[in-house]
């Protein structure tokens, strides 16, 4: 899976769960440039995302995440 291949998967999670079809997400999107983006919320992303792609993450993983870049290298790894 390329680049723009994961992020059309990620936006379309992201778009689901946060309900707002004009969000796009880059490697810098944290939770701060997103309105409805809390800790419940985060929940769902993880959960869908995990779905989505078929990986799990471990808890240190999900906390460790500081934007959407580190998320998707995560993803990537688990894929690989």
């Amino acid at each position: 899976m390329n680049n723009e291949e994961l992020y059309t998967k990620l936006n379309e999670v992201f778009r689901e769960v946060f309900d707002d079809e004009s969000i796009t997400v880059t490697n810098v999107t944290t939770a701060d440039d997103i309105e409805d983006w809390d800790s419940l919320e985060y929940i769902n992303l993880i959960v869908a995302i995990e779905k989505k792609f078929g990986i799990k993450f471990n808890m240190g993983e999900v906390n460790s995440f500081k934007n959407v870049g580190e998320m998707a290298g995560s993803i990537v790894s688990k894929l690989a």
